[in-house]
């Protein structure tokens, strides 16, 4: 049985806890708000882009080595995205659980699978079961910036330009909402404009196909790619941290919770073992005073 003293140390120590996961919460419902701006104003943007490269190529006829579809890859990249903190509940495992199936079932479908992995927490958990990848990006526990998803892109496209993958997926949790996320697997490479409605049947907002471009058709839509590219990882990313800080929140509130039903729980025994104490001291007090009266 625990003393007085054992039982409200651990109430004054589970409060300590309670403040510091509250605060946490409010931190992460504040950078959530602006992660989740982020991706509403990224998202319109990169579908635009998208169009728009889908309406050039088509128009012009242009032909780019990133837009050359592979019905049967043989050599795959995946991008891996976590994040370099914890206390975010299962945010991290979920993509580390994900990561490991899609390499269970994959690894004997490709000639080669490669990883690389943004963020601390995937590299450590793959790490323990002796797993490299050919890269490895932190620095997710700030405020993420085009600047690294563009530095990011360019290191993907180098090796896609090679030859070295036929394939290149990104996997990460999508945001969905404050206490939502889903982990999806999105294929970045080759680039997909079959399902896109360039200016959803505008015919006057299409290029005509004798318009001409300066510079030429080739050279914009090289740019263009990249871009749209390097927009991709950067939605990925932003997808990402708001679905950490949203996934955090939701955790810390949990643990404040509960750390103040654990509160009231000690509180209930502190009392009573209390009680029983002060009740204990009155009957030896009145049985000393009866044998001194007797």
């Amino acid at each position: 049985m625990p003393s007085l003293k054992d039982i409200r140390s651990r109430i004054d120590t589970t409060k300590n806890t309670q403040k510091i996961t509250s605060a946490l919460k409010l931190v992460s419902a504040a950078k959530l708000r602006r992660a989740q701006q982020n991706i509403v104003n990224l998202r319109p943007y990169a579908a635009s882009l998208l169009t728009l490269i889908a309406d050039i190529a088509e128009t012009q006829k242009v032909e780019h080595k990133l837009l050359q579809q592979n019905d049967n890859p043989k050599t795959v990249l995946y991008l891996v995205v976590s994040s370099d903190r914890g206390l975010c509940g299962s945010f991290n495992s979920n993509i580390a659980k994900f990561t490991e199936k899609v390499l269970a079932e994959k690894k004997n479908s490709y000639d080669k699978l490669d990883f690389i992995f943004v963020g601390r927490r995937v590299k450590e958990y793959f790490a323990r079961r002796d797993m490299a990848p050919i890269e490895y990006i932190t620095g997710l526990d700030k405020d993420i910036s085009y600047d690294l998803a563009a530095g990011v892109a360019t290191r993907v496209i180098e090796f896609f330009k090679a030859g070295q993958y036929d394939e290149v997926q990104v996997v990460y949790n999508e945001f969905k909402s404050a206490i939502s996320q889903d982990v999806v697997s999105e294929r970045l490479l080759p680039i997909d404009t079959s399902g896109v409605n360039s200016f959803e049947g505008d015919t006057e907002g299409r290029f005509a196909k004798d318009l001409i471009f300066e510079p030429s058709p080739d050279q914009i839509i090289e740019e263009l790619l990249e871009k749209h590219f390097a927009v991709q990882i950067y939605r990925c990313l932003s997808e990402s941290v708001a679905s950490e800080h949203g996934a955090r929140m939701t955790s810390m509130e949990s643990s404040t919770k509960n750390a103040g039903e654990l509160i009231d729980k000690l509180t209930t025994t502190y009392n009573k073992l209390r009680q029983a104490s002060i009740t204990k001291e009155l009957i030896e007090i009145t049985t000393g005073a009866e044998a001194l009266n007797g």
